[in-house]
């Protein structure tokens, strides 16, 4: 609602900040990731302007006018019921299981080495009734290796690292596919009624070695759900879902990032060789 001063990059290191960081204060992406959960129970990645017109639209009927910090406060006061969005720290564990669904299909055929993989949280994730990844949020992995299906039933494999996920509060965490997230995952192939191919593409390496005669394909569509998992204990900052007991904003505290780790293990499809 005002002219910044100062040099051209400080103004607009000053507006990244504000849209971006949780240093001082709930970032405005934060808060529109909270408001837009708590109408529609996930999340968008269209732009900003679009999401604070449909969610005016939906719960004022109308557009509003000003700046978007002064919409987005009246947006949470009739989401919330408060202008301050419950927003607490808070610890994520190491391991801590995220269900995601593929946005980009997974073809051993049509994929090579350094191809995106897309992909989507499917389920909100909450550690101790704080919400800390919401269902909708987006990832991107990277194949690593790809083996096509040979004779002699030797299958085919995809191998994917699937870097980073991103929290509700705008937060990159180290995910992977850990042995937590295989035993999920071959747990929920065998809920679905899955075949035995089934559970050797979702499940450890080696589960059904040797069953087949012609080696099979790896094909697994968009909407395919899978288990990943956090790499590292990592603080950030979530919703409080319990209103009432709702922690406000801890202003000194500050979120370190997810570290880096060069040794991360890489996920890995495929039907067993």
């Amino acid at each position: 609602g005002k002219h910044r001063s100062g040099s051209l990059m400080s103004r607009i290191d000053a507006i990244y900040e504000e849209i971006y960081t949780n240093s001082a204060s709930p970032s405005v992406l934060m808060d529109l990731n909270a408001i837009e959960w708590n109408i529609n129970h996930e999340t968008s990645m269209r732009s900003v302007q679009d999401r604070v017109g449909a969610l005016e639209t939906s719960l004022l009927g109308k557009n509003a006018e000003g700046t978007f910090k002064k919409r987005i406060a009246a947006l949470s006061t009739a989401s919330f019921g408060r202008a301050e969005i419950p927003v607490t720290p808070v610890t994520v564990p190491a391991d801590t299981l995220i269900k995601v669904a593929l946005v980009t299909p997974v073809n051993a055929k049509e994929l090579k080495v350094g191809d995106t993989i897309e992909y989507q949280v499917a389920d909100d994730v909450f550690v101790n009734d704080v919400l800390v990844f919401t269902k909708g949020s987006r990832g991107e992995g990277t194949v690593t290796k790809v083996r096509q299906a040979r004779n002699f039933g030797r299958n085919a494999q995809v191998e994917i690292d699937f870097k980073e996920t991103k929290a509700l509060d705008g937060t990159y965490v180290t995910t992977f596919i850990g042995e937590e997230s295989k035993k999920e995952m071959t747990h929920l192939a065998m809920a679905a009624g899955a075949s035995l191919a089934g559970i050797a593409v979702l499940g450890p390496i080696g589960v059904v070695a040797g069953a087949f005669v012609h080696g099979k394909n790896v094909d697994l569509p968009a909407g395919t759900e899978l288990y990943i998992q956090t790499q590292h204990e990592t603080t950030l900052f979530g919703v409080q879902t319990t209103y009432d007991s709702a922690a406000p904003f801890q202003r000194d505290a500050e979120a370190p990032a997810a570290k880096a780790d060069s040794t991360n293990d890489q996920s890995v499809y495929h039907d067993a060789a």
